[in-house]
């Protein structure tokens, strides 16, 4: 793990919190390893107890796991937190689209379309890693433009955790293109302002998110194993 540089204006409990919790939903820990206190104090360059206290709230979270006589564990990956996450999203996402519409619709538009196209082009170059961010900026967009902190927040969460899952299935071509046109969808959708089309869009497009993180994550990584 490397260095943390820990800033005045945050205290070190939060800073070390945040820093770890990021090493796990982005996988560079990954699920089952073992998170001992000294080491991960070492590695950052920081005292035992903030990283203790980082560990705790992470176990909070379901992040992690601690077990009698070994320690914490990073949970494993679930099918049914991957179920459970698009369905909360959509419903969460949805509403914010909603929002979103009602408060700017006209910006809304705007910048999602243009991030649809910035995705294209970068799929176009050969450049699929690069739909990650925009991919996470594109449900951004709308959780922002909703007027909504909580909801902003909750939204970010999920994604995040998310995240942990489709590392290992986002950068595939045929997924990002999927995704993209589910995006053009809830675009086209927005453009109406139908309520109905934006709900069935949204949900139309964690749910192929859903699928696909299931066929790549569970499915073809236990044919791999066998």
């Amino acid at each position: 793990m490397k260095k943390l540089q820990i800033s005045k204006d945050i205290t070190i409990r939060k800073k070390v919190y945040n820093h770890i919790r990021e090493q796990i939903l982005s996988g560079a820990i990954v699920p089952n390893q073992r998170l001992v206190e000294t080491k991960i104090a070492e590695e950052i360059g920081t005292s035992r107890t903030p990283v203790r206290e980082a560990l705790h709230s992470l176990e909070l979270e379901r992040l992690i796991k601690s077990i009698p006589s070994v320690g914490y564990v990073v949970n494993p990956l679930s099918e049914e937190d991957v179920v459970q996450i698009c369905e909360i999203r959509a419903l969460i996402e949805g509403l914010a689209a909603r929002w979103a519409i009602e408060k700017a619709h006209k910006k809304l538009v705007k910048e999602l379309q243009k991030n649809i196209t910035a995705a294209e082009n970068e799929v176009a170059k050969g450049n699929v890693t690069a739909f990650t961010e925009l991919d996470g900026h594109f449900h951004e967009i709308i959780a922002k433009l909703s007027g909504s902190e909580r909801l902003l927040e909750l939204a970010h969460t999920l994604r995040r955790h998310m995240l942990r899952y489709r590392s290992r299935s986002i950068f595939l071509k045929d997924v990002v293109l999927r995704a993209i046109e589910g995006h053009k969808r809830i675009l086209e959708a927005i453009r109406t302002g139908d309520p109905q089309k934006v709900n069935g869009a949204v949900s139309s497009h964690l749910e192929q998110s859903k699928e696909d993180t299931v066929r790549y994550v569970f499915r073809e990584e236990s044919k791999i194993k066998c």
